[in-house]
Order: C-alpha cells, then sequence, then structure tokens
C-alpha cells in the first residue's frame, strides 16, 4: 500500500502545525517518567552533576596551583618548539600513564583553581609517548636552561 505524501503527519521539526499547538496540549508532551518519584532511580544520577564539594582549599594549595601553571607556562614556552606535546602523569589509581597536552592540563589545573576540583576529560587519542615528558623532566629542562643563561 503505498500512502500519500500529504498522509504523513508532521514532523516536531518540519515547521509545520505540530509546533505551533498550545502549551499543555497532550498531543504533543512527553509521555510520564515511569521513575520520577523512585528514589532509586538508576538514571537519576545522570541528569545531576556530582557537585559534592569537598573542603575548601587552602591559600597554601592555592598558591602551589598558581605557581604550576605558572611552571607550566614556562615548560610550555620552552619544550613546546622542540616538539614536547605535553606531560604524561602515571596514574595511582589505574596504575596507567595519562597523556596531557599542554592545554588541556593548563585548562585542568585552572578548573582545579576555580572550582575546587577537575572533572573527568577524555583520554589523548593514541598518543605517541615520545612526545610527552614528565613533570620533572619539565623541572629538571627549566633548570638546566635557567642555569646556562646565569652561567653566561
Amino acid at each position: 500500500m503505498v500512502v500519500p505524501h500529504d498522509a504523513v503527519p508532521p514532523t516536531p521539526f518540519s515547521g509545520e502545525p505540530w509546533d505551533e499547538r498550545p502549551p499543555g496540549d497532550p498531543r504533543g508532551a512527553l509521555p510520564p517518567d515511569p521513575f520520577a518519584d523512585d528514589p532509586d532511580d538508576p538514571a537519576r544520577g545522570l541528569d545531576e552533576p556530582d557537585d559534592e564539594a569537598g573542603p575548601p582549599m587552602s591559600q597554601e594549595e592555592r598558591e602551589e596551583l598558581l605557581a604550576d601553571l605558572a611552571d607550566l607556562a614556562v615548560y610550555q614556552a620552552l619544550l613546546e618548539p622542540r616538539g614536547v606535546r605535553g606531560i604524561v602523569v602515571d596514574c595511582a589509581e589505574c596504575q596507567e600513564p595519562h597523556y596531557h597536552d599542554w592545554a588541556l592540563l593548563a585548562a585542568s589545573l585552572e578548573q582545579l583553581l576555580n572550582d575546587g576540583k577537575m572533572r573527568p576529560h577524555e583520554p589523548a587519542y593514541d598518543p605517541d609517548p615520545g612526545d610527552y615528558v614528565s613533570w620533572e623532566y619539565c623541572r629538571g629542562y627549566a633548570d638546566g636552561v635557567t642555569a646556562s643563561e646565569n652561567a653566561l
């Protein structure tokens, strides 16, 4: 059976009469949520961000974080022109290395500074471990550059 084109009901995205239904019209409303009042609804946590605030950041922690951001900018300025894409951090939780591009790490540290926590982020896609160095390497490299400049 062939249905004529004009017999197909309009979609909500077509700009046709469906979109012009008055608020409260049951023909355009979503069905009620069957778990709306269920305290054990497993989807409840998906809609609500985890905003449990931890203890406030101390002034000392804040100053250390600002120093880390300043150091990161120096490390990036020194190492990015040499092909280093960012920093690798060994994760204590999963025992895997985490590769952070310069901008991602700076954004994460700024978020920690502003919000008191870092949100999860997507890991680097197929990173080349040779393109990333440790924080300690960065510090040693910067110290070496400083020492060689002071020796002149």
